[in-house]
């Protein structure tokens, strides 16, 4: 069964702007690997946190819209969890009601949206 799923990432403020790319494609690289294809992308960039993570106040935001039939992207997740350079991530199921309204289930889905 093909799920979508919106996948944030908040990449560490010391990882330089130049670097970010680096990262970004890796964690597609997990997505992908895992079977996901990625829908698109949304870098909302450098931002300050509402309160101190792991004694950081800012960090790089990225969201991704994932189509997969691998549930929960569990590979994903824990490289996610174990990535150095990773302050937080979520990973969200969304309902299909959402998802198809956005086009990423069934007819709906163009290859154009692909980020």
């Amino acid at each position: 069964m093909t799920r979508a799923y919106e996948l944030m990432v908040i990449i560490d403020a010391d990882v330089a702007d130049g670097d970010v790319p680096g990262v970004m494609d890796r964690i597609v690289s997990w997505v992908t690997e895992e079977g996901g294809r990625i829908a698109s992308t949304d870098l909302w960039g450098r931002r300050r946190f509402a309160y101190e993570i792991d004694h950081k106040s800012e960090g790089t935001y990225v969201v991704w819209e994932i189509v997969t039939e691998t549930a929960g992207l569990p590979v994903t997740e824990r490289s996610l969890r174990l990535a150095d350079d990773i302050v937080r991530h979520k990973l969200v199921r969304l309902p299909d009601k959402e998802a198809a309204r956005r086009g990423l289930l069934g007819e709906g889905t163009t290859p154009a949206a692909a980020g």
